[in-house]
C-alpha cells in the first residue's frame, strides 16, 4: 500500500478490527496523507480504505468511535490554514463496506466555530464530544487568549458552546514572540465525571494552565498550573500523552516547551500534581513522541519514539467498587468450549472513560470490554477475543450492555473463573467450566 504513517488517527472498532487513517508523515515524508487501512486480527490482513470523497488530506486528524459504534474522523488542513475560509468537516465510516458519509458545515457538522486543526475530542458520558478550540478564526483568526470550548451532539449534528475555559489552554506563542504552533494538551475524562484539560500555551518562563470541566453542571474552573519539570523550568502539554489510572488519577507527560526536553511525568489527583519516579528518557526527549495505553490489569504502558525501551507504570491507588463492570448473574455461559463464541452481558463493560488521551496526533482509547479467563488449578491467565460490543459509550451506568467473546486455542480446560475488564478495572468474578 506504500503506507507507513506517523502521527495518525486510529481506533478499535466494535467488530474487533483496527482502523488507521491519515498521517502527518508517510514513509518519513511530511505530506498529510489521505491514505488509510483497516486490520482484521482474525484474517491477519490489512485492507486499504479509500478517503472520504473530496478529501485530499487527512494528516494527524482526531478521531473517535461514537457510542453507537460509528467511527468518526476529522478533516483538518495543514498549518497554516486559511483563516475563516475552510469550514470544519468530519466523516462517518460505514465499517461494513468501508464507505464514508461526509459531514460539513451545512449538514451533520453544523456550527463549529473554528477549524479542527490540532484539537482533540473527548467522549462524554452523555455521548457528546468535548473540544477545546485552538483557532478562533470565525471571530478573529489566530487571536491570542482565546478560551472557547465546544460540544458536539452526534444525534443532532450540531456544535454548541461549552463555555469559556476560564484560563487559556491552547498555544498562541506568536503573542510571546515565538514560533506559533497552535497546539493544545489532552483533555481526559475522569471517573468522577470531570474532564481534566491541559494547556500548551506556556510562554518562556511562564506556567501553562489546566482547566476542569464538570460534565454535570457544564461549567469550567481553573486547575493547577503544570509544575516545573526536572530541568528546573515550567513545563507544558503541547503535544503530550495522558492516561487515566484505575484510581482516577491522571498520568501526564510534560515538556519545557514544544519539541523540547527533558520531559517529566506527573500524576494529577483531582486537586494537584504528585511527583512520581521518572523512567529516565534522556535530556533531549520531549513529550511529543510519548505514547500511553491502559493495559488490561491497570498499568500504563508508556513508550517513546526516541528510545527503544518501554515502561509500565503502576500506581499505589485503586478503583472504587462503583466503577467496576458487573456481570449479571444469569448473563454469562456456565460452560464454554475452546473455539466457541459466546455472549456475556452486564453493566459498565466499557468503563467510565476512554482510558488514554493525546488529541490529534494519535488515539489509543480502550473503552471496550476484555474477557479474562483464569484456570483454577494452574492460575494461568487467558484472554478471549472480544468483538460485537453493544455500545462504545462510556459511563453507561445501569444500562445492560454486552460483548461477544471467542475462547481461543490454547486456553486451558477445566474449572475456571472469568471477569470482564475495562480500562484496567475488573468486574466481579464468575465461575465457568472450560471444555
Amino acid at each position: 500500500m506504500n503506507y507507513a504513517p506517523r502521527l495518525f488517527a486510529s481506533a478499535v472498532l466494535p467488530d474487533g478490527r483496527v482502523i488507521i487513517e491519515g498521517g502527518e508523515y508517510n514513509n518519513g515524508i511530511k505530506n498529510w496523507t489521505h491514505k488509510g487501512a483497516i486490520y482484521d486480527p482474525v484474517a491477519n490482513f490489512w485492507t486499504p480504505v479509500n478517503p472520504p470523497t473530496g478529501w485530499t488530506t487527512i494528516g494527524d486528524a482526531q478521531s473517535v468511535v461514537l457510542p453507537d459504534g460509528t467511527f468518526m474522523l476529522a478533516n483538518k488542513c495543514p498549518v497554516p490554514c486559511t483563516g475563516g475560509t475552510i469550514k470544519a468537516k468530519a466523516a462517518l465510516l460505514d465499517a461494513a463496506n468501508l464507505t464514508w458519509t461526509v459531514l460539513n458545515g451545512t449538514g451533520g457538522y453544523i456550527g463549529k466555530l473554528d477549524e479542527n486543526t490540532e484539537e482533540g475530542w473527548t467522549l462524554l458520558p452523555n455521548g457528546d464530544l468535548l473540544t477545546v478550540d485552538t483557532y478562533i478564526c470565525e471571530i478573529s483568526c489566530y487571536t491570542p487568549n482565546g478560551m472557547n470550548s465546544e460540544i458536539y451532539n452526534p444525534i443532532t449534528g450540531v456544535w454548541s458552546s461549552a463555555g469559556s475555559t476560564v484560563v487559556q489552554l491552547w498555544d498562541s506563542q506568536a503573542a510571546c514572540g515565538e514560533a506559533t504552533k497552535y497546539e493544545v494538551g489532552p483533555a481526559a475524562l475522569r471517573p468522577d465525571g470531570t474532564v481534566f484539560a491541559t494547556g500548551a500555551n506556556g510562554c518562556a518562563g511562564e506556567p501553562a494552565h489546566t482547566a476542569i470541566y464538570d460534565t454535570t453542571t457544564g461549567t469550567w474552573t481553573p486547575g493547577p498550573n503544570i509544575p516545573v519539570g526536572t530541568q528546573g523550568t515550567f513545563n507544558d502539554m503541547a503535544d503530550a500523552p495522558a492516561a487515566v489510572l484505575p484510581d482516577g488519577n491522571v498520568l501526564i507527560d510534560s515538556s519545557p516547551g514544544i519539541d523540547k526536553g527533558p520531559s517529566t511525568l506527573f500524576e494529577f489527583n483531582g486537586t494537584g500534581f504528585i511527583t512520581i519516579p521518572q523512567p529516565g528518557l534522556g535530556p533531549a526527549v520531549s513529550s511529543e513522541s510519548g505514547r500511553m495505553l491502559v493495559t488490561p490489569i491497570g498499568t500504563i504502558l508508556f513508550i517513546h519514539a526516541a528510545t527503544t525501551n518501554m515502561w509500565f507504570y503502576q500506581t499505589s491507588g485503586t478503583y472504587q467498587s462503583s466503577w467496576q463492570p458487573n456481570i449479571c448473574s444469569s448473563c454469562f455461559p456456565a460452560t464454554v468450549s475452546v473455539g466457541g463464541t459466546y455472549t456475556v452481558s452486564g453493566t459498565q463493560f466499557n468503563g467510565l472513560t476512554q482510558g488514554a488521551f493525546y488529541g490529534d496526533d494519535y488515539q489509543s482509547a480502550t473503552n471496550y470490554p476484555l474477557v479474562r479467563i483464569t484456570n483454577d488449578q494452574t492460575q494461568h491467565v487467558f484472554y478471549a477475543r472480544t468483538h460485537g460490543f453493544s455500545t462504545m459509550g462510556v459511563a453507561t451506568g445501569a444500562e445492560i450492555v454486552s460483548t461477544k467473546f471467542d475462547v481461543l486455542s490454547g486456553t486451558e480446560t477445566g474449572p475456571s473463573t472469568m471477569v470482564v475488564a475495562a480500562n484496567g478495572i475488573p468486574s466481579n468474578v464468575v465461575d465457568i467450566m472450560v471444555k
